[in-house]
């Protein structure tokens, strides 16, 4: 991944765009807001793109797709929330980050994804301070999960577990920027196998969550 520096515009939308000519069995939904966390965001797509999966990053900020994150990045998503209403996705990713987390749980159309996407049993994931902001907030956490180490959030977390990456029926769950490559790896592992996960893991100098 190429670096950009802290205020530049980095257009992870047309990266993710590159999906379409590459894969269109597998579709994935990226909400993000300001304030969301760009290494966990950076993550998610560039792991997904690289294993041909179609992205599309959902700015949840009305009337606005420019987003600055939470260290200052700016980032242009594809769509709105809004537009994303009604489809259906393989997948939907959060990352976490605040106040992203925050402007996410208050999205009412990411809700209404949110819970269709896990009423069937559909993947749904979240990072960082998500799975408590968020999946937690909708009722939507499974009896495991884990979520950024902090006692305000990890109180939010009944089921809370110190592992990378948890996953517990549809949902998978993570900690935070360190282990965001493992978690956007184990969204490729139960999309697409262990060995395209697993592929894509050597590629990057890692290994799958």
């Amino acid at each position: 991944l190429r670096s950009i520096s802290r205020d530049s515009t980095a257009s992870l939308a047309e990266r993710a765009g590159e999906t379409a000519a590459m894969s269109t069995s597998k579709r994935v939904l990226v909400p993000v807001g300001d304030g969301s966390e760009e290494i966990e965001t950076v993550c998610i797509t560039d792991t997904l793109v690289r294993a041909g999966v179609e992205v599309t990053i959902a700015s949840v900020m009305p009337g606005q797709l420019t987003l600055k994150m939470a260290r200052g990045l700016i980032v242009t998503a594809n769509r709105s929330i809004d537009e994303c209403v009604g489809e259906e996705w393989d997948a939907i990713a959060c990352p976490g980050g605040m106040p992203g987390a925050k402007h996410l749980s208050a999205s009412t159309a990411l809700a209404d994804l949110l819970k269709k996407q896990v009423a069937a049993s559909k993947w749904t994931a979240a990072v960082c301070a998500s799975p408590a902001i968020v999946l937690a907030a909708h009722g939507l956490l499974p009896t495991n999960a884990t979520c950024f180490p902090a006692p305000a959030l990890k109180e939010k977390v009944p089921g809370w577990m110190d592992e990378k990456v948890v996953v517990d029926g549809c949902i998978i769950t993570s900690q935070g920027p360190g282990t965001s490559l493992q978690f956007a790896l184990k969204i490729v592992e139960v999309l697409l196998g262990k060995e395209k996960a697993q592929e894509i893991a050597s590629a990057l100098l890692t290994t799958p969550a």
